[in-house]
Order: structure tokens, then C-alpha cells, then sequence
């Protein structure tokens, strides 16, 4: 087991986001988070990376229990958050943003190396190197977010929605790449509103509302449930 979530419970003030929720993650595994808006899927995410302290549960981690963990810390074990949109560095190149990446990093001979790896799963990103990341489109920048989340070299990595607003061909070629991450042995935790892709991309896959879980399972197995298909998958 890579990672375990143990009964978490989160608060914004008196209101409760999470309700004693549990989640695991097997090491080279991707599993999916899927619900509506405001089911709470973008908190675990935030409390996963540090952002968010839970109220109580427990979060570990290869055997460490990093719940309470500054988040840069917890980056630096090798947990690595794309947020919601990608949030790239605007004025920045395309080049300092993917060095950002790795901005925790000391191995200055492997960051050049993985720098050719992350434009060989991303051609364009090399052919825009010196370019503003704020004038790219919308795909490209989201390419980018999962580039420089790349650097930072993850064993896990969250995604937050990273299909969202993006054109089918698009979201096409960020399905691919999440495929060629997995085999490269990364484990992943996607966030999507966009089911069909999730349980296209997934291991294990957890149903998500309004703070609870409430299904859970091989998402071929979640696939046949009715309620699934029909609150989810356009069944």
C-alpha cells in the first residue's frame, strides 16, 4: 500500500466538508474521485498536499503518517498537486516553469535529464520553451501544469480536474499522457466531474457526495451499477 486515508474529517468553520472519509492507493495504480460540484473532492486534494488540516483521521503515506506536515515537506517526500486549472507561472517562460517544477530538487544532472523526458511526452512544451506560458492556449498550459508536476519527480501525483474546459481532442491528449505517467510507474490520484474519462483511465475509482463516500470499488465493477451509470455515466 502507497498511501491511506483513515477516517479523515475536514471543517470550514462549523461546516463539515468531509465526513470521515477513507481512501487507498496501491503503488502504480491510478484511482478516481468522482462527484458533483461541491462534494468535497477538491478538499481532499487540499488536505493530501498539506493545505488543508484535517479536524481528525489519519493520512499516511509509505508508512508515515503525514497528516500535519508542512506542505513543501510533504512535496518533498514525493506528493505532487496539479490544482484546478493548472495555475502555470503566467509571465514566466514555459522553461522556468517546468525548472520551478524541480525547485526542491539538488540533482541538477537528473533534472536535465527529465527536462528531455517531460518534451518527449510533450513535444510542443519544447517547441515553446522560450515562449511566455500565459500566451499558450488553454491545452498547452494545462500540458505544462502537468509538466512542471513532473519535475518535481512525484511516487504520487493528485490531479484536480484536468480535463475541465478543454475541447474532446484535448482532453484526448491529456488522457494519453495520464496513461503514459502510469506506466512510468507513478501512481495517480484523479479528481474528475468528467466520469466517463475517469473510469476510462482508472484502476479504482470512489464515489463522492456531498462529503461522504457512498460507492466504491473496480471501476469495471462500478460501471455496471445502475446507480452509477445513471447519475454518472449517462446511463
Amino acid at each position: 500500500m502507497l498511501f491511506e486515508i483513515r477516517d479523515v474529517k475536514v471543517h470550514y468553520g462549523r461546516a463539515e466538508a468531509l465526513k470521515g472519509i477513507s481512501i487507498k492507493v496501491d503503488e502504480g495504480s491510478v484511482v478516481a474521485i468522482v462527484g458533483a460540484n461541491g462534494a468535497g473532492k477538491s478538499t481532499i486534494l487540499r488536505t493530501i498536499s498539506g493545505l488543508k488540516k484535517p479536524t481528525s483521521g489519519e493520512i499516511w503515506f509509505q508508512r508515515k503518517r503525514i497528516d500535519g506536515l508542512p506542505a513543501h515537506i510533504i512535496v518533498s517526500l514525493g506528493i505532487v498537486q496539479i490544482p484546478e486549472g493548472g495555475m502555470i507561472f503566467a509571465p514566466m517562460t514555459v522553461l522556468v516553469n517546468l525548472k520551478m517544477g524541480a525547485y526542491l530538487r539538488k540533482d541538477k544532472p537528473q533534472i536535465v535529464k527529465d527536462l528531455d523526458v517531460v518534451y518527449q511526452h510533450f513535444p510542443v512544451l519544447k517547441e515553446r520553451s522560450g515562449q511566455l506560458a500565459g500566451t499558450l492556449s488553454g491545452g498547452e498550459q494545462r500540458m505544462l501544469a502537468i509538466a512542471r508536476a513532473l519535475m518535481a519527480r512525484p511516487q504520487l501525483l493528485l490531479m484536480d480536474e484536468p480535463s475541465m474546459g478543454l475541447a474532446p481532442m484535448l482532453v484526448e491528449e491529456i488522457s494519453k499522457a495520464i496513461r503514459d505517467i502510469e506506466r512510468e510507474g507513478i501512481s495517480i490520484i484523479l479528481v474528475e466531474q468528467n466520469a466517463y474519462m475517469a473510469f476510462t483511465l482508472a484502476n479504482r475509482a470512489y464515489i463522492l457526495e456531498v462529503g461522504s463516500i457512498v460507492g466504491e470499488g473496480d471501476v469495471e465493477e462500478l460501471a455496471r451499477d445502475e446507480r452509477v451509470k445513471k447519475a454518472y455515466l449517462g446511463g
